[in-house]
């Protein structure tokens, strides 16, 4: 406990000073524990004589002062005995101070100044009635301010964030039925719909009528997650109400009550989303809000509902919001009688598409065209006349809203679902689908909007590979083919091909310009090594890298692994897992915290910045955990839960294609997550720690991923516009400039510049991130591979450059 500095004579002489901020400011600076019992006491004795005025001074000036714990038990020891019903406006102006803050620790004050308020007949403002409810709904166990969480005559919904601001600007002129409706959607506190409330939920929706509650609600719910209107202290603008999450709950379960809709499951599915992004310091913004919407979804009729169930299926990682969507996903299918990988395919909506990749509409007089390219979409549009115009003419903007705004949706849509479906289709390596020829044409190659994916992929029809091209599918030789119809179609890998065969293929797809979803003729394999031969049973191909903790976490949960953020403050924790049900394996990804410095290593909530990388290791998907100590790096066992051992399963027989596929899921982690990745890293971190790491990382070896990038460079770069300025030498993609000569890695994208090597520092823009099409590559992805490209094109004509930072740095 820290040493008092306040003593009563000092207490004595602040107090009798009068000047209320002074006082506030050296009991603030002494904090809780100089406070602490004797403290107070010693303050309270103080102002026993002093008049109200004064101490609501004080009030006043420690609500604005202060911070949390102190000011509200400040607040509550100088206005113990004031008679505050005689001093409304001083109530008004503690009410209003009170109301900027999140919630509050010590409560006791503000119950006191509302109840002062509402026994005067005043209605209590929008903010106030607002940190009340949060104050309350945060509070442990039962405390009297939870009783005046919703006073008669108050609305049901918290002031603050934009989407309950219009549903109270609306409710202000619609009917009473209107304001019951809301009013019974903040009652939704239980994780379901119990059939009372649902209920009394129907017989609201009846009287309202289902479609303007529908057009209601997706107008209320499409506002949710937007800042705040109103910043209270202590509170992120992204962060949701916890009380108002309540009415969100609620809506979005009304929402499921009636008719299916394609604006309503539109509307549930980006909630899910929504609710689900992170705010720093509390995680995913509103889980609550997430598994609502998921639950409505699962409840509501229609194909539209469906198809979001298996988008989000695809997209989401929350543990939480996950474990949801897969049991209504498996409800569904086991009500259909269909496995949950043919729900999943047949829930994908082809969104008007009359031809794989495109849909065409007359509105009016004029043409709309809606085409799919890649994972991109454009809408186009021609006139009466027929002359393409680069927006909708004034006609449809005036007599076809309705179908315009339908039409822009769905572009919108149709980008979120071809993203959903590539990650899906890229993880069917490891499933070993197998489909029916007829079957797979229906839902694959010729689907609407599937097929814009599965016609630029490679498949195995009765064992032989083959390509869709040119309006037929073909051999590599381009020969046309016509499968039986009873042939049986997988999804081709080049895990045990042909060294020929998939050089061929590589060629085939140059040849024809297609650009894969993700690479397949161009996947890393990944065999055992030499040393993994002698090690036996655990990988350290990827040991000693030095990874960003957060970013890992989450491409962790997109490659379909179970992790747990890492916590200085935990007992222990188990290895990073992707779980095999299908090879009956378990494969671990062991890593461990860097740092023992709070606030330095860690976050201010405690989560490691920065983790070490060890072994990889494969287990039978039957045995125990391992773990290992939140702060004893990578010391993993088994039997800290009393389970008996199980030892790993050696490497030589985990199937090829398991071990390859795990592999490049962790050559993934550690080539995006590295911090030898950032090019602003080149001083080493904090205290320089990792300078080693990073150069070694930054200008080493390659890795697999980096291994597949040096050939494909060595390919493209003699078709580039700067190709006589651009030479592949080992790890490096030389480009010569007319000022000097710059060496940029294959791996981390970062450059040396010669004669002496001497690092160049450039970030690369979020433009530079991505590919402009100008390029022909032949698989999307590579988010290196587009900067090096970017790169190389800037440094070759490096008179041009006109950024000081870089210029700077060239020059000197």
């Amino acid at each position: 406990m820290s040493r008092r500095t306040l003593d009563s004579t000092r207490i004595r002489a602040l107090v009798d000073g009068g000047d209320a901020v002074r006082l506030v400011t050296e009991v603030v600076r002494e904090g809780p524990n100089g406070m602490w019992g004797r403290g107070w006491a010693l303050l309270a004795d103080a102002l026993a004589t002093c008049p109200d005025e004064f101490r609501i001074e004080i009030a006043l000036a420690g609500l604005d002062l202060g911070d949390g714990y102190m000011s509200d038990t400040l607040a509550e020891v100088v206005l113990r005995d004031v008679p505050l019903g005689e001093h409304l406006d001083a109530v008004e102006a503690l009410l209003s101070r009170a109301a900027g803050f999140k919630t509050h620790y010590a409560h006791d004050f503000l119950t006191r100044l509302a109840t002062v308020w509402l026994e005067a007949g005043r209605e209590l403002p929008g903010p106030v009635l607002g940190v009340i409810r949060r104050t309350a709904r945060a509070a442990y166990g039962r405390v009297p301010l939870q009783d005046l969480v919703d006073p008669p005559g108050h609305p049901a919904l918290s002031s603050g964030e934009p989407w309950a601001d219009r549903v109270l600007a609306d409710l202000a002129v619609l009917g009473d039925e209107w304001r019951a409706l809301a009013a019974h959607a903040v009652t939704a506190t239980s994780a379901r719909p119990s059939e009372a409330w649902e209920r009394r939920a129907r017989r609201l929706l009846d009287a309202v009528g289902p479609e303007p509650a529908r057009a209601a609600i997706v107008r209320w719910l499409a506002l949710v997650g937007r800042p705040r209107s109103i910043p209270v202290r202590h509170m992120d603008d992204a962060e949701f109400d916890p009380h108002n999450a309540f009415g969100v709950r609620g809506l979005a379960w009304m929402l499921a009550f009636l008719p299916g809709h394609p604006d309503s499951a539109r509307t549930l599915g980006t909630l899910v989303e929504t609710a689900l992004r992170k705010v720093p310091g509390l995680g995913p913004r509103s889980p609550l809000v997430a598994n609502a919407a998921v639950h409505a979804l699962s409840l509501t009729d229609g194909g539209d509902a469906l198809a979001q169930l298996a988008r989000l299926s695809a997209r989401v990682t929350y543990k939480g919001t996950l474990k949801v969507l897969n049991t209504a996903l498996d409800t569904r299918a086991a009500a259909l009688g269909l496995s949950r990988e043919e729900v999943e395919e047949l829930a994908v909506p082809v969104y008007g598409l009359t031809e794989v990749g495109r849909r065409v509409e007359r509105l009016g007089e004029a043409v709309a065209e809606l085409t799919v390219t890649g994972t991109r979409t454009a809408l186009t549009w021609r006139n009466a006349a027929g002359r393409p115009v680069k927006s909708p003419p004034a006609g449809v903007r005036r007599d076809h809203a309705g179908e315009l705004a339908e039409l822009k949706a769905s572009a919108k849509d149709i980008g979120k679902m071809l993203a959903a479906q590539a990650e899906r289709l890229d993880q069917q390596f490891l499933a070993e689908r197998s489909w029916p020829y007829g079957v797979w044409r229906e839902r694959y190659l010729d689907h609407p909007l599937v097929g814009t994916l599965g016609r630029r992929l490679i498949w195995l029809v009765d064992g032989v590979p083959y390509g869709y091209a040119d309006g037929a599918l073909r051999d590599v030789d381009d020969a046309p083919v016509a499968p039986a119809a009873d042939a049986t179609v997988r999804l081709w890998h080049p895990i045990g091909r042909d060294t020929a065969e998939v050089l061929a293929w590589r060629d085939w797809l140059e040849r024809h310009r297609i650009t894969q979803p993700f690479k397949q003729a161009h996947r890393e394999i990944y065999l055992l090594t030499a040393a993994e031969e002698n090690t036996r049973v655990y990988s350290n191909r990827y040991a000693a890298h030095v990874l960003r903790q957060h970013q890992f976490h989450a491409l962790a949960a997109l490659r379909g692994w179970r992790n747990r953020l890492r916590i200085m403050a935990d007992d222990s924790h188990p290895p990073a897992v992707r779980e095999l049900p299908r090879w009956g394996l378990r494969a671990e990804f062991w890593i461990g915290g860097v740092g023992d410095d709070y606030g330095v290593d860690t976050t201010d909530s405690g989560a490691y910045l920065r983790l070490t990388t060890d072994q990889v290791r494969f287990y039978p998907i039957t045995a125990p955990d391992n773990h290992a100590h939140a702060a004893g790096g990578c010391a993993y066992e088994q039997g800290t839960r009393g389970d008996a051992a199980v030892g790993p399963v050696p490497l030589d027989e985990v199937p090829p294609l398991v071990l390859s596929e795990v592999m490049r899921d962790v050559d993934l982690f550690v080539g995006v997550a590295s911090v030898g990745n950032d090019p602003t890293w080149q001083d080493g971190g904090p205290d320089g720690r990792f300078r080693d790491y990073w150069t070694s990382y930054s200008f080493g070896e390659l890795s697999g991923t980096a291994q597949t990038r040096r050939d494909l460079l060595t390919r493209l770069v003699p078709r580039l516009a700067i190709a006589d300025r651009c030479t592949v030498e080992g790890r490096f993609l030389h480009v010569r400039g007319d000022l000097r000569t710059y060496k940029i890695h294959l791996g981390s994208g970062n450059i040396l510049m010669t004669p002496d090597d001497r690092y160049l520092c450039i970030v690369p823009g979020r433009a530079a991130e991505t590919d402009d099409g100008q390029v022909f590559l032949p698989f999307e992805g590579d988010r290196v591979l587009a900067v090096i490209l970017s790169k190389a094109v800037l440094l070759a004509g490096d008179t041009a450059i006109i950024d000081p930072t870089i210029t700077h740095q060239i020059r000197r």
